[in-house]
């Protein structure tokens, strides 16, 4: 006479093995992998909120690919925890850019690249760390200009 196979209980027990590490693994994922990769860092008060701010211009007439000054200053260094807050000001009557030459991102501040800069209408970046960030207008290329991060007297 021929046996049917039955079903083990070892079966049933791996099955609910497998579910429960699943949801932990899940769990953890969620509640304790993603909040620390996403966190931003602890920095002194001094760098979140400078004294001072840098302004950046974009001068009426940048457009023109002739006209020899478009981002005024061209090139601006900003020490940490003095004006590390940039603003670039578009008086010009285009909308403009500004794009970083090769990408990056601030470890507090995220991505650093605008859209599209409306005339009259500013974007706004802080900077929380080192760093030299030659960048342009995406729509303009001639248009060009250079931002180098420096230790501030008050962080180093």
């Amino acid at each position: 006479m021929l046996s049917i196979p039955t079903s083990s209980h070892a079966y049933g027990i791996g099955l609910v093995a497998v579910i429960i590490g699943a949801a932990i693994g899940i769990g953890y994922y969620q509640l304790y992998y993603i909040p620390e990769y996403n966190a931003k860092p602890i920095l002194p008060d001094k760098v979140i909120h400078p004294g001072q701010t840098t302004q950046i211009t974009i001068i009426t007439g940048s457009v023109n690919q002739d006209q020899q000054q478009n981002f005024v200053p061209k090139k601006q260094e900003v020490q940490l925890g003095v004006d590390n807050l940039v603003v670039w000001t578009n008086q010009d009557t285009a909308a403009h850019y500004v794009t970083p030459d090769s990408s990056f991102k601030d470890a507090y501040s995220g991505d650093f690249g605008s859209d599209a800069i409306m005339p009259g209408k500013t974007y706004t970046f802080l900077f929380t760390q080192e760093t030299k960030i030659p960048y342009y207008c995406q729509v303009h290329p001639w248009m060009k200009g250079e931002i180098d991060i420096v230790p501030g007297a008050l962080t180093s």
